[in-house]
């Protein structure tokens, strides 16, 4: 096994290519989509609730495990009025080895790939458990910053090798968790966390304290009957998760019902956009196409209220069939703000960092067009369901 680990490494250094990372591409084209504005909109909050710190998932592709865990940190926020900083690490070793097995099982027929999905934090809570940062923060000494470049690539020849063999050695478990340990480091079986001894179950039953099955997952699509549940079609639902489908208009007043109540809610979406900057901290979309507008009307639209695209549920089918909607990534919904022509916009918190930003340093806000165009899924507690939303889908 160790023959065949090294061949893996020494291939991966020989054969590496310099290519952006996926992750990278999508901060790249976020940041090109920016346009020289006076920062033109002037937001006022309507909910702002309470959540942790940004996060920098930097040069890794898990922004699905920090929109997760910032949800889930929210949660012991609102449930247990203290904040506690999660190990997004955890969650993604865990996932890793899972989706490993299933790989394997599969016969490399199944995604194996860095990507995930923001019901994957519940998923790994259940199963296993949970750790603080301090207890497991996934970097080696010296490091500050995550680099995923060379893990994913050695994880996958690895896999990859396995599951073409003719027959899969008992052994391929631990040499697959050795390749974790020598890029995340070794995982603790207990640690210590003010003043008390846990191992990663115990502390997610005695501290945590959040039960993964008050979660619900929410889509909106026509290509399966609406107030079922079905597994959504997307290269990251690796764990062929389940979503609830409702019309387009229940899942936005969802949203705002969720947060209205003291709710955050996260957000998987496509940002693959031109409306969406990091830059100009803006995720918008204008009633006019962008290929239709002149610069001048590109750089109004970032510069201040315009008039939003009317979405209508034909819209989003249209995209998720064409591909031009693609699930690109992951945030965190904390909270409602108005422009000031009224226009409502919502707060996401992103998992870039602290980055230089024109409104909210780490946040977004993104029209209510968008978000309804682009929203893959949504993921929020049982409770924040509206009424006739929970009667329908019999929860």
């Amino acid at each position: 096994m160790s023959t065949i680990i090294n061949r893996i490494v020494l291939g991966f250094f020989l054969l590496a290519s310099f290519s952006l990372s996926a992750q990278e591409e999508l901060e790249r084209q976020a940041d090109a989509n920016a346009v020289e504005t006076d920062n033109g909109y002037v937001f006022t909050s309507v909910v702002d609730i309470e959540v942790t710190s940004v996060k920098n998932q930097a040069r890794s592709s898990t922004c699905w495990s920090f929109a997760g865990v910032s949800l889930v940190e929210g949660e012991i926020i609102r449930t247990q009025n203290k904040s506690i900083d999660l190990s997004e690490m955890f969650v993604v070793r865990m996932a890793y080895v899972d989706k490993a097995k299933k790989y394997i099982r599969m016969h490399g027929n199944s995604t194996f790939a860095p990507g995930g999905e923001a019901p994957d934090i519940m998923y790994v809570l259940k199963k296993y458990g949970a750790m603080p940062e301090e207890a497991y923060n996934g970097l080696l000494d010296g490091e500050t910053k995550y680099n995923h470049k060379d893990l994913d690539k050695v994880l996958r020849e690895f896999v990859a090798t396995i599951a073409s063999a003719k027959t899969v050695n008992p052994n391929w478990e631990k040499a697959f968790n050795a390749l974790l340990d020598l890029y995340l480091g070794e995982l603790p079986s207990t640690f210590e966390y003010e003043g008390k001894t846990y191992t990663a179950r115990t502390f997610a039953d005695e501290v945590v304290k959040i039960n993964p099955d008050d979660y619900v997952n929410l889509t909106s699509f026509t290509h399966h009957p609406f107030y079922t549940s079905f597994i959504l079609e997307i290269p990251d639902n690796w764990m062929w998760e389940s979503f609830y489908n409702i019309p387009v208009d229940e899942m936005m007043a969802t949203l705002d019902n969720a947060l209205q109540n003291g709710y955050t809610v996260g957000w998987a979406t496509d940002i693959s956009e031109k409306g969406f900057s990091r830059i100009n901290s803006l995720a918008i979309l204008p009633e006019k196409n962008w290929d239709e507008m002149s610069k001048s009307e590109i750089v109004d639209v970032f510069n201040g209220p315009h008039k939003e695209k009317v979405v209508t549920q034909e819209q989003r089918q249209e995209g998720f069939d064409s591909f031009s909607t693609t699930d690109d990534h992951g945030m965190h919904f904390t909270g409602i703000a108005k422009d000031q022509e009224g226009n409502k916009f919502y707060i996401v918190k992103n998992s870039w960092g602290e980055k230089e930003s024109a409104y909210r340093t780490g946040y977004i806000y993104a029209n209510e067009s968008f978000v309804k165009l682009k929203t893959i899924s949504l993921l929020l507690h049982k409770d924040a369901l509206p009424k006739k939303v929970k009667k329908e889908l019999a929860l």
